[in-house]
């Protein structure tokens, strides 16, 4: 069991359509905060990245964020966070956000957080890493995911195993648990 002091949370550098994905971030923001857990984000003041570390921050938590040069201007990196790392390009900001942490939160997001969702549980089936990871399907945004993942298992591109390497929560209060639940 790996003592958790840190949880990466991958998320939009957007709102979405839809006020029930920032209320999540602010709610997780909360969680993470009141477990005394160090936020590492992908470093932005915008969207749901500003949502859940501003979150943290204002419930007194520690947040890191790491962020390339190239995205300072485009997500606006946050000044506030008690640490920012700046990296050399997006492989390096993934690679260094999975060394930073000890389990997985995915919040709703585009192109960018499927990215690194994909990425940390292909390590995880790889055997790379053995951490908890949890995916927020907050109002059905990742049912096409979980689609996707059925389709996987039935067309036996994955096993059945490999279901078991994630959580998929729909609401905030079950990704603590869910963490607790593959931490042991």
């Amino acid at each position: 069991m790996r003592k958790l002091e840190s949880v990466t949370v991958y998320c939009g550098a957007k709102m979405g359509n839809n006020p029930a994905y920032a209320s999540a971030a602010r709610e997780l923001g909360k969680q993470i905060a009141k477990r005394n857990l160090r936020l590492i984000y992908g470093g932005g003041k915008v969207g749901l990245m500003g949502e859940v570390a501003n979150s943290v921050l204002s419930c007194g938590g520690e947040v890191t964020g790491v962020i390339p040069h190239f995205l300072n201007d485009m997500e606006v990196a946050h000044t506030g966070v008690t640490e920012c790392i700046t990296v050399d390009n997006m492989h390096e900001r993934k690679f260094q956000m999975y060394k930073e942490s000890d389990a997985f939160i995915v919040l709703p997001g585009g192109f960018g957080t499927l990215d690194e969702c994909m990425e940390i549980l292909t390590w995880k089936q790889l055997g790379l890493h053995n951490r908890p990871i949890v995916i927020l399907d907050i109002d059905g945004c990742w049912k096409s995911l979980k689609a996707l993942f059925a389709d996987l298992t039935t067309n036996e591109f994955a096993n059945g195993a490999s279901i078991n390497l994630f959580s998929i929560e729909n609401q905030v209060s079950g990704v603590f648990h869910a963490i607790d639940e593959m931490n042991q």
